[in-house]
């Protein structure tokens, strides 16, 4: 574990002292999750519900916050047993899907969410063409019904199709008022109106914690870093950790501690559940 910021450890300290009244939020792929050529298949860490039981009686929640729609990470993260022990312990987990557009929780296990943004089918419906312009007709698309994601990792060369689909998936998108989300060898586009950042600003209001710990890996949480930012100027006691990756470097500089993906992301929570008297 690196502490980034001058004055991390201290932050990590503060989150200690006031773990009661402490929100711990994740991002899923590349935090909880490691990356995996087919996203279908991209399960939770092996250790990760241990850890998170053992947080969970310690803190005041736990939260997910991710682009994936709600109800596969559900699925992909065993979430519904893990719900069951964070229950029974007196808390509550959290799931925010699709950036916040989505929301499952381990005391109401419906999805809750909005119907597709307009211009979504029609944006589907011409992204073949677009694909054979950027020379990525294999590139894989991911429709996530409030969200389409399309995916280079599989591709022969993913940077470099990337690089040629951005430009054009973005100018596709503003034409049908959508937006996109770069990530990993992947582009995501949908509705604006939502993100990371209002999730943290959603769950400071409605459980009003003493300190709050997000992590992430991907310009996805880019929002969510700057908003616990924020927040911690107004005296939120706060970390924001990198689950950090040579793919996408772009949270380290606003990181106050870095660690090597999800196995750095589990071994800092569970040193922060045994620090915790």
């Amino acid at each position: 574990m690196d502490f980034a910021s001058p004055d991390a450890e201290q932050r990590y300290d503060a989150l200690v002292a006031v773990a009661s009244g402490l929100i711990v939020a994740c991002d899923f792929d590349g935090t909880l999750s490691p990356i995996v050529d087919d996203p279908t298949q991209a399960h939770i860490h092996p250790d990760a519900g241990e850890v998170l039981s053992a947080l969970a009686p310690k803190v005041l929640a736990i939260a997910i916050v991710t682009g994936r729609p709600a109800r596969q990470v559900v699925e992909l993260g065993g979430l519904e047993a893990l719900g069951d022990a964070i229950a029974a312990s007196g808390r509550e987990l959290h799931v925010f899907g699709q950036y916040g557009n989505e929301r499952w929780s381990s005391s109401d296990r419906t999805v809750a969410g909005p119907p597709p943004p307009e211009g979504l089918a029609t944006f589907v419906a011409e992204l073949p063409r677009t694909l054979r312009a950027a020379d990525a007709a294999d590139a894989w698309v991911e429709e996530k019904g409030l969200a389409v994601a399309v995916h280079t990792r599989r591709l022969p060369e993913p940077e470099a199709a990337f690089a040629r689909l951005l430009p054009l998936l973005r100018e596709q998108a503003e034409a049908h008022d959508l937006i996109v989300e770069p990530g990993r060898n992947v582009v995501e586009v949908r509705a604006a109106g939502m993100d990371k950042g209002l999730v943290v600003d959603r769950l400071i209001t409605e459980l009003g914690p003493k300190a709050f710990l997000f992590a992430g890996d991907d310009l996805g949480d880019v929002d969510a870093f700057e908003t616990v930012g924020a927040h911690a100027k107004d005296g939120l006691a706060t970390l924001l950790v990198c689950s950090a990756s040579e793919e996408q470097p772009a949270l380290t500089a606003l990181a106050d501690v870095v660690v090597p993906g999800p196995d750095g992301v589990l071994e800092l929570l569970r040193r922060l559940a045994s620090d915790i008297a």
